[in-house]
């Protein structure tokens, strides 16, 4: 039992490693089958773990949804277009714009999407402005970095978070409000840090003509990339662009509404999708049938795999050794709690990458005993770990492991060895002042 499981999780994690163009959920299933026939995990534990990933699942699925919907609109190219105009000519003002732009895009859809959307935009953006390939990286990796690290502020901007809050019973409100401020000011630390590292690779000046800028070259067989979403004006485009934004928002919110009146955030979620289907059909004419196409499904077939190897990681005792080195510690203090609570999960994520190393932390945090407000800081320190420190290695998430292989297959060359020139400090940085800033501000607000 106990050899069959170590290595399944060990061929699962080693796959994904290396195979990042294969679908992940394909190592998971195999892993997790094979943990099912060692007995680690019963018919009983697959019940468990339904209930507890159902609504994490559910949510995110509504989420990428409605960015698949703003995605035939063009919502993404019309704000990449915004931007380039805001930064005026400025390659330092273009930087803080993608970052921003990263942000949100993470906040408002998620962090995987915030990838699979940015990236390859900022990649056709970059080559239209002619920018030489050590003049692209400064754009794409904080943007990336930032776009990963902002699914900290807000539970619903990345499934294991889900899935972990539902394991420490947590609501999506009392994250945001213990999470918002301390995650929030490290990502700002972290943005200054990157841009105080790149400031002398930046371009002073980049082009502000965009025409052409979303059609590759046809002569290599390309397509356009460019939705045709209608034949409105410029003000109407822009007009539908801001409602749909207003909208969004909207539903981001109503998701903290219900999770703090008690209504399940999985239904708030799915019916901001469907009114979002429903607009789009009314205006584009296009159905909501392309969703069965579009959808990547194997996130939650991903997802559930996953926690069924982490689970049977548990059932054979991994999770008491963690519990035999924290508990000490995280009783001493709150301060205590985070830091190494924090730090644990940050190694372990960029050993073992962010979602297994979260699920068992979390697992292992509600065997200690500890006292309620303990308990939300040490969980909340493991999402800073995972979402935040996982970054110091380029496979420490799905989403960097993934970018990586988007920007491969974009041309441009970043190496492991310009990954860490930024990483190495900036990530161990950020991490510890944004445990310490937990530790204090959750002290002070309680």
């Amino acid at each position: 039992m106990i050899p069959i499981t170590i290595m399944s999780f060990l061929f699962t994690i080693t796959f994904i490693f290396f195979r990042p163009n294969v679908n992940e959920a394909i190592p998971a299933t195999v892993g997790a089958i094979f943990v099912l026939i060692s007995g680690s995990v019963t018919l009983a534990d697959l019940g468990k773990i339904s209930e507890t990933i159902g609504g994490a699942a559910i949510t995110i699925m509504a989420t990428i949804v409605m960015a698949i919907v703003l995605e035939s609109f063009g919502f993404f190219y019309w704000a990449a277009e915004i931007i380039v105009k805001k930064a005026r000519g400025s390659g330092i003002r273009l930087f803080w714009l993608v970052n921003l732009l990263c942000f949100l895009m993470t906040l408002f859809v998620n962090n995987d999407g915030s990838i699979l959307i940015t990236t390859p935009i900022l990649l056709m953006l970059l080559h239209h402005m002619g920018l030489k390939n050590h003049q692209k990286i400064p754009y794409l990796l904080s943007g990336a970095l930032i776009a990963t690290a902002s699914s900290a502020p807000i539970g619903v901007s990345n499934i294991v978070n889900l899935i972990a809050l539902k394991i420490v019973n947590m609501t999506l409100y009392m994250h945001t409000a213990m999470m918002f401020i301390p995650a929030t000011l490290g990502l700002l630390l972290m943005v200054t840090l990157l841009y105080l590292h790149y400031r002398k690779i930046l371009p002073h000046t980049v082009p502000t003509n965009i025409s052409g800028f979303w059609y590759y070259n046809a002569s290599k067989g390309d397509h356009p990339l460019k939705p045709k979403t209608s034949t409105d004006s410029s003000e109407n485009r822009g007009k539908t662009m801001r409602n749909i934004l207003i909208f969004v928002f909207a539903v981001r919110v109503g998701l903290f509404v219900a999770s703090y009146l008690g209504i399940p955030v999985a239904f708030a979620a799915i019916s901001g999708s469907l009114i979002l289907l429903g607009w789009r059909w009314h205006r584009l004419k296009i159905s909501p049938v392309d969703m069965v196409k579009k959808t990547p499904w194997y996130i939650i077939v991903f997802a559930f795999s996953m926690y069924v190897i982490i689970y049977g990681l548990h059932n054979i005792g991994l999770t008491q050794l963690l519990i035999h080195f924290l508990q000490p510690i995280a009783l001493g203090s709150v301060l205590n709690a985070s830091f190494m609570m924090g730090m644990t999960v940050s190694v372990l994520s960029d050993i073992f990458n962010n979602h297994p190393a979260l699920m068992v932390g979390t697992i292992a945090l509600t065997s200690m005993g500890l006292d309620p407000l303990t308990l939300k800081v040490s969980y909340l320190a493991s999402i800073i770990g995972s979402d935040i420190g996982s970054l110091f290695l380029p496979i420490g998430t799905l989403a960097s492991i993934m970018w990586m292989h988007i920007v491969k297959k974009g041309k441009v060359k970043i190496t492991w060895g310009d990954y860490l020139k930024a990483t190495w400090y900036i990530i161990p940085i950020t991490v510890v002042f944004t445990l310490v800033i937990l530790a204090f501000w959750v002290t002070w607000i309680f």
